[in-house]
Formats: structure tokens, C-alpha cells, sequence
């Protein structure tokens, strides 16, 4: 399966510096920087990424 990268709608507001998710593969979410598309990505397990997710928005 291929990753269906996206990054947010509000990334153009700092010159499209961001990071990309891609959450469509069973068991993971990817995260990559939007700037070096063909770099590494991390890897999450889809309960530390909600975690992480709530935590920044909490803030």
C-alpha cells in the first residue's frame, strides 16, 4: 500500500515549511518533512500518534 501523504491547509502561511502525515496504512502513521519528500520518515503506532496529536493541541 502506498502512503497518501497530505500536510495542512495552513502550511503555505510559512512558505510551505511543514510536515506531512500519512495516515491511510494499516497500524501506522508516517511523518515526514514537506521539504525533503524523499527523506526519512518517522514511524507511529496509531495510539501515540492520537496521543501526540492531543497533547499539541492542548496546548
Amino acid at each position: 500500500m502506498t502512503p497518501n501523504w497530505r500536510k495542512s491547509t495552513r502550511s503555505n502561511a510559512n512558505g510551505g515549511a511543514c510536515v506531512e502525515v500519512a495516515d491511510n496504512l494499516p497500524g501506522r502513521v508516517l511523518v515526514r518533512d514537506s521539504k525533503d519528500p524523499h527523506g526519512p520518515a518517522l514511524t507511529f503506532g496509531p495510539a501515540a500518534w492520537r496521543h501526540f496529536v492531543h497533547r499539541v493541541a492542548a496546548r
